[in-house]
């Protein structure tokens, strides 16, 4: 990160480091967003790392921050999950991974958005984006002609196998832990918890609480 960018806190606008609200900062950003998720949806089995979604979206507006994309792009991605299935677009937030190629417990947004429960089971989650990418490639066109597969879902979704040993060794038991205090609940700081979405357009509310869309 350059000094330029340790200067500016919060969220701003390049180049002159004019300040904005989160609120507008995730519209830009959910607008932004879109054209790059098509484009992956153009690319058989192709994916979007989450990093590259950040940085995108951020040259693309305009509008950066120096805040964990961890912290920003759920709320990105949450409303944009609802517009597409508004809209009849295909699930293409579900093209968004991680640096494993997982889409995580994030893609339980997804599944809300289609009126749908979320699933506990991480591999079972995997396969469910792997079908859900498919229906996106199909949409845009890139699957071949019989329609294609969903890529594999990588090994280590997988549960793993015990190892085969040699021989049977026992183990002395173990001596029982005392229990531990409880931890203090954490504090959330109000740039972290979830921001207030509009039921109409599935936009960040303001802090006045009255869409500016739908105003």
């Amino acid at each position: 990160m350059s000094e330029y960018q340790q200067e500016r806190k919060g969220f701003w606008h390049e180049p002159d480091g004019r300040p904005t609200t989160e609120a507008i900062a995730l519209e830009a950003w959910a607008r932004s967003a879109h054209p790059v998720l098509e484009e992956a949806a153009a690319v058989y089995h192709g994916v979007v790392r989450e990093s590259e979604l950040a940085e995108r979206v951020q040259a693309d507006s305009g509008i950066r921050t120096t805040r964990p994309l961890e912290r920003w792009l759920p709320k990105v991605l949450q409303p944009l999950a609802h517009l597409h299935h508004r809209d009849g677009y295909p699930p293409l937030t579900a093209l968004v991974v991680d640096g494993h190629g997982w889409v995580g417990e994030r893609y339980d947004d997804v599944l809300r958005a289609t009126e749908e429960l979320p699933i506990a089971d991480r591999a079972a989650r995997e396969r469910h984006a792997a079908r859900a990418r498919l229906a996106c490639y199909q949409w845009a066109g890139s699957a071949p002609e019989d329609g294609g597969v969903p890529a594999e879902v990588l090994s280590s979704t997988r549960s793993r196998q015990p190892r085969a040993t040699g021989g049977t060794t026992t183990r002395a038991p173990r001596a029982p832990r005392a229990p531990k205090a409880p931890a203090a609940p954490k504090r959330v700081a109000p740039i972290d918890r979830p921001v207030a979405i509009c039921p109409t357009c599935f936009m960040a509310l303001p802090a006045t609480g009255i869409c500016d869309n739908c105003d």
